[in-house]
């Protein structure tokens, strides 16, 4: 059955977790893609806990039964948002019944998606800035409006006062943004010609689907398989080779799906790859990390929790289990207070004892919300004299030391983070090519320009110039694509 017409008529629902793609305004959202017409809505599963740009759901609010609702059945509803809703049901004194034709909008007291939230601190592109879809051009996603999950995370640390309040932080550049205008069936048409007959047109490939979103290249493929009746992913396969074929197979792949794969195959086999574990379980959201479970139970038939744990050992074990119950706090709001017994506490389980309570570490750096974290950290440094980084580096050590410093390192500046795991994927002898894509692939719609300039910040060196001595052929060129760089 093809995933598209699960829960159509005459077609059952089936388990199946599949992603059409990210938001236009909410990249790495893991949410239902924008509605175009001639495409089914997928129903994914909706977001557990209260993430940045995914408040919280009261336990009364009804369900679809397919997963999200479409844009043609919430008709007056306010986006995802609980401010104000009752908890059971509809029916209490001054909340309208659900036979009536909507809820309040932003001006009665239920902000709306668009008007309610906190403005955006990273400064993600809104859907109406240039090359993004108009709202009138498309209908609404439930998304629209919301904070990207990323947006939580602090870029320095300025980004937050010690009073708790929320300052302007610099706005994220992502290098691939929507294509406006976007047409599918004439990107299938070109990607047909350019692999039709003798010979390749590896160009016309990679200025593409290195210019389209995650959510545009699925819906090329699906438009694809409808003109032409083959899988395009397929026919890339047969078309190329090497690692450029790697790096269009991951394009081509829906990010929960490729998150999962990336996961099974870092804990399959003889031996563990914990830096992409670290790496993946570190930087996700609380929704990203459920919806990323889910689509590895789809794709493997194990819980991704039990696959953690049989592979890895110890602390480290602890706090990948901690890190996969996607339950961490993310409130926007600082608590001073309870960040200085955080940092008391911190304190006490480590330098004032003798041996180390990994517990009290674990239970804070997983728990906290990343603005709390990054006070907790500052009063750490004030009751101290020293960074909670150099503590951990002295209480610590392995895995469980690399994976504490990626959290400490990830609230306080995410693209530097990144541009880390890219220089060190091409430093040296060999390139790391796996971690060369994960990073590229998943991060160019955020943060990448970010990323780059963080890199060139640091190593004096522009990230491009590494690219270009390090890999060759189409794979470099798609590459640079995916920089904007050809």
């Amino acid at each position: 059955m093809n995933p598209y017409q699960q829960g159509q008529s005459g077609y059952p629902q089936q388990p199946y977790y599949h992603n059409i793609g990210f938001t236009n305004t909410a990249p790495q959202s893991f949410g239902n893609p924008t509605p175009m017409p001639g495409f089914p809505t997928m129903g994914y599963p909706p977001a557990q806990g209260g993430a940045p740009g995914y408040p919280q759901v009261p336990q009364g609010y009804p369900q679809q039964s397919t997963g999200f609702p479409s844009h043609q059945t919430n008709q007056g509803y306010p986006q995802a948002n609980s401010a104000h809703r009752p908890s059971q049901g509809y029916s209490q004194p001054g909340y309208p019944q659900s036979a009536q034709t909507g809820y309040p909008s932003a001006q009665t007291g239920y902000p709306s998606a668009q008007r309610g939230f906190p403005p955006a601190q990273t400064g993600y592109p809104q859907h109406t800035q240039p090359g993004y879809p108009q709202a009138s051009q498309q209908p609404t996603n439930q998304y629209q409006g919301h904070l990207p999950h990323s947006q939580s995370h602090m870029h320095s640390q300025q980004a937050y006062s010690v009073t708790g309040s929320v300052s302007e932080t610099p706005k994220s550049k992502p290098t691939v943004v929507p294509a406006n205008p976007f047409d599918p069936r004439e990107d299938a048409a070109v990607l047909r010609k350019a692999m039709k007959g003798f010979g390749t047109d590896e160009k016309a490939i990679i200025h593409v689907l290195s210019r389209r979103t995650n959510e545009q290249r699925l819906r090329i493929a699906f438009e694809f398989k409808t003109l032409y009746g083959k899988d395009l992913v397929s026919d890339l396969k047969s078309e190329t080779s090497g690692k450029f074929e790697d790096l269009l197979v991951a394009l081509m792949t829906p990010l929960p799906q490729f998150y999962a794969k990336e996961l099974h195959d870092a804990i399959a086999g003889i031996g563990t790859d914990e830096d992409v574990l670290i790496e993946v379980m570190c930087t996700m959201s609380n929704h990203e990390i459920n919806v990323i479970k889910q689509a590895y139970t789809a794709m493997y038939g194990n819980l991704l929790e039990d696959d953690l744990r049989s592979d890895t050992s110890g602390n480290f074990k602890r706090l990948m289990t901690s890190l996969s119950m996607g339950n961490r706090s993310e409130e926007f709001h600082v608590d001073q207070e309870r960040a200085r017994e955080d940092a008391r506490s911190l304190l006490q389980a480590g330098e004032l004892r003798l041996g180390t309570d990994e517990s009290i570490f674990n239970a804070v750096l997983c728990s906290r919300s990343f603005p709390q974290l990054m006070a907790i950290f500052q009063e750490y440094h004030f009751l101290t004299g020293h960074d909670i980084d150099d503590a951990i580096k002295a209480e610590f050590s392995g895995d469980l030391e690399k994976a504490l410093r990626a959290i400490v390192k990830i609230v306080r500046n995410k693209p530097l983070f990144f541009a880390e795991r890219l220089h060190k994927s091409m430093k040296g002898l060999g390139t790391n090519d796996r971690q060369l894509i994960r990073v590229m692939v998943t991060r160019c719609e955020i943060d990448l320009g970010d990323i780059s300039d963080m890199f060139q910040s640091k190593y004096g060196e522009s990230l491009q110039s590494w690219i270009e001595g390090d890999c060759s052929g189409h794979y470099k060129k798609c590459l640079l694509g995916l920089l904007g760089l050809y």
